[in-house]
């Protein structure tokens, strides 16, 4: 006869620890807070569900065109002031430049929503343990951007008053505006405080600054927010300080994400283990003993 041996059993336990022990004690708002792996058919729904509710909502907020071209008017009068009013010298420089204001106009109607998926896509797919938080901090982004578009209508310089701005797609009858000709009135013109195309863009930068492992795609995340800035003021659907208020609103995403994980979303673990079933499937990969959930006996000699 020979002496048994009991062996323990290995896989995501070993792996993580301090997360399977945690996820054993916690209640549920803890495991809430906890990062888990995201499931694909739920970040589907939960990210088509949410930009219906974010254009429904901004859609529905009144379009106070009158009070939208007084505040248009004070802060034009307010960047005067600083010195910093050199929208309207952009908007007509790089209108004169025809490849280069058509490429512009394509660029505001399309990446801000293809880069920001396509960040979100590579979160989920390489940084797990991340995505909830960082998808938190856009979320919450956009959340309080509603409520700066209910509170503060604002007409974007194209559609100032004698202001001399030129409407680029207008003029140069570019696609996919939401901002001018006949989709126009499927959108609120009057909702261009904060910028959202600055807070999604510096969010996707930022992200790919922190996380990329490749220094000239870190070098590009930044790029993108900056030249997103130039564009959004060459096209006159912005003004400066509409960018700062897209800051201050990622600003307060990231506070919301510090708060509920605990730390900032870049800081978590880059991988998590599964849930559920999955949880269960993998333990089964570790061996025969993790998938029986007996102890192995082995003979000695």
């Amino acid at each position: 006869m020979g002496e048994t041996t009991v062996t323990k059993p290995e896989g995501l336990e070993a792996a993580f620890p301090d997360t399977v022990a945690a996820d054993k004690g916690q209640g549920p708002l803890r495991r809430l807070r906890t990062p888990h792996r995201p499931r694909f058919w739920f970040e589907i729904l939960l990210i088509a569900v949410s930009y219906w509710t974010y254009s429904l909502v901004r859609n529905a907020v009144p379009e106070q065109k009158a009070e939208a071209l007084r505040n248009a008017d004070w802060i034009w009068r307010a960047e005067h002031q600083v010195g910093i009013a050199v929208e309207e010298s952009v908007n007509h420089a790089v209108n004169s430049v025809h490849w280069l204001i058509v490429g512009m106009n394509y660029y505001y109607a399309t990446l801000h929503f293809i880069v920001t998926l396509g960040v979100l896509v590579w979160l989920y797919r390489r940084h797990p343990g991340r995505y909830a938080a960082t998808r938190l901090v856009l979320f919450a982004t956009t959340a309080v951007a509603l409520a700066g578009y209910y509170l503060y209508p604002l007409a974007p310089p194209r559609l100032m008053n004698g202001g001399g701005f030129i409407d680029t797609v207008m003029v140069h009858q570019t696609w996919g505006s939401m901002a001018s000709g006949d989709l126009k009135h499927m959108s609120n013109q009057y909702a261009a405080m904060p910028s959202m195309h600055i807070g999604w863009s510096v969010w996707c930068g930022l992200t790919i600054f922190a996380l990329a492992s490749v220094p000239w795609v870190r070098v590009l995340g930044l790029l993108y927010p900056a030249l997103t800035l130039v564009v959004i003021v060459a096209t006159a659907n912005h003004f400066w300080l509409d960018a700062v208020g897209g800051v201050l609103c990622l600003a307060f995403g990231f506070t919301v994400a510090r708060l509920w994980y605990g730390r900032q979303p870049y800081a978590l673990p880059r991988t998590v283990p599964p849930r559920g079933r999955n949880a269960a499937r993998g333990r089964d990969e570790d061996g025969p003993g993790a998938r029986t959930g007996r102890p192995q006996r082995s003979a000695a000699p």
